[in-house]
Parts: structure tokens; C-alpha cells; sequence
């Protein structure tokens, strides 16, 4: 289930004015207390805090992409659990050969956030159909960026993507395990490899916990889907 910011309860203008009343307030005071809270009302909601309208205006392009694949995550890509009510995805950032980089880095384009490690069987397995899915679909509308979380041998991941013949994705690193840590605390994270479906303007679509095969026929209509929405949004 989506975590959601719980709003806080608000008093009433009479409410605060019988508050007030028993503390045994002088009349100025009392409207003094009154005005202040209705203030702090005001902006608070203007700020979006605790309202489920601000996560919704955030993520926009990613409710309607959410809405329009869910009846895609079907056969190959079943378990493919797409969000009812995008979220933003929390600040992620990684290396590659280039130098640093964050997932904001990406928007525009939907994602295909893959973590994996070498130690992980299934991740390796799952690796060639993510290379592929790249190079079929991947540009200016959609990407897959596959981290690499190993924290010891870091020499290991790129002999391995060498030996497999990797050669349509971007290397990239996260060897301190810190975007691990920091989607593990979501609860959306508890095992390799797990793969986030990342709309244009940076929310959850969608989560699968374990392999798929990326380049499959259901995966592939999905994708496709997908970038041609991020298309329609430039």
C-alpha cells in the first residue's frame, strides 16, 4: 500500500475561541489566537502539506501513464504492481564513467530503475533481456538505468557485463549502497533485483520485486506504451 502523509487534525475558529475562553483569555488575545490559526491554516494547505491534492499535481503525468499501462501488466510482465497513486520517487543518486549522476537527471523519460548485483543469480540472469530492452526501445523517451550495488570487487560488475556482452546500457554504480538503503526504507525493497517504472516527471508507476523478462512480447507493449506517452508529453 502507498505510504500517505496523514493530515493533522484542525481546529475550528470556535473551537479555538472556546480554547481560549477556558484558558481565561483577555477578548484581544482570544482573536489574536483565532487569526494566528487561521493563518497557519492557509498556509499550510497552500504549501501542500499533508494533502493528497500536491502529491497528485506532482505527479500528474505519471497518474495518467499508471492509469493507461495497468491493464498492460499482464502475462510476462504480471508481476508488474502499478501504483494507484504515483509518488515521488526519493532523490537517488549514482556514478557512471561520466561522473555523478541523479535520477532527476532523467525527466522527461520514463525510467526503468533496475537494481542488481553480481552475487545475485537472477540478476545476472535477467541482465541480457535488460540490455536488449535498451536497445529496442531505448532514446529520448525512455531508458533503463540498471544500478550496480556490489560493494566489494568493484572490478567485478563491468568484467561480468563485458563477458555477457552488454553493450546498449550505461554503466552505472552505487557501491556505498546508499539508493539500496534509501529504497528499502519506502518498503518497496526487499530483495535482488527489483525494478521501478519511473514516469516523465519523476513518480512510482510501478514496482516488480524479482526478474522479468524485459524483452518479451508483454514487456515490450508495455515499454512501447510507455514512451510513446513521454513522446505525447514533450
Amino acid at each position: 500500500m502507498d505510504d500517505e502523509e496523514q493530515t493533522p487534525p484542525q481546529a475550528t475558529p470556535e473551537q479555538m475561541r472556546a480554547i481560549a475562553r477556558r484558558l481565561i483569555l483577555p477578548p484581544a488575545i482570544v482573536t489574536a489566537v483565532v487569526v494566528a490559526a487561521m493563518i497557519w491554516g492557509v498556509l499550510y494547505w497552500k504549501k501542500g502539506g499533508g494533502s493528497k491534492e500536491a502529491a497528485s499535481s506532482a505527479c500528474a503525468a505519471s497518474t495518467a501513464l499508471a492509469a493507461q499501462l495497468a491493464p498492460l501488466a499482464k502475462g510476462g510482465i504480471a508481476g508488474l504492481a502499478i501504483d494507484s497513486r504515483p509518488q515521488p520517487m526519493p532523490a537517488l543518486s549514482f556514478s557512471s564513467d561520466k561522473g555523478p549522476v541523479d535520477l532527476a537527471s532523467f525527466k522527461g523519460r520514463t525510467v526503468l530503475l533496475n537494481l542488481w548485483a553480481t552475487w545475485c543469480v537472477p540478476c545476472r540472469e535477467e541482465m541480457p533481456s535488460l540490455d536488449r530492452l535498451q536497445g529496442l526501445v531505448g532514446g529520448d523517451t525512455f531508458t533503463v538505468a540498471a544500478v550496480n550495488i556490489d560493494t566489494a570487487r568493484r572490478d567485478r560488475p563491468k568484467k561480468f557485463l563485458k563477458r555477457i556482452g552488454v553493450k546498449n546500457l550505461t554503466f552505472y554504480a552505487n557501491p556505498d549502497g546508499d539508493v539500496l538503503s534509501t529504497l528499502k526504507a519506502t518498503g518497496k525493497v526487499v530483495g535482488l533485483p527489483t525494478s521501478f517504472l519511473v514516469g516523465p516527471d519523476g513518480c512510482r508507476v510501478g514496482v516488480i520485486a524479482g526478474p522479468a523478462k524485459w524483452d518479451g512480447a508483454d514487456a515490450l507493449a508495455l515499454i512501447k506504451a510507455a514512451a510513446q506517452k513521454s513522446a505525447a508529453e514533450k
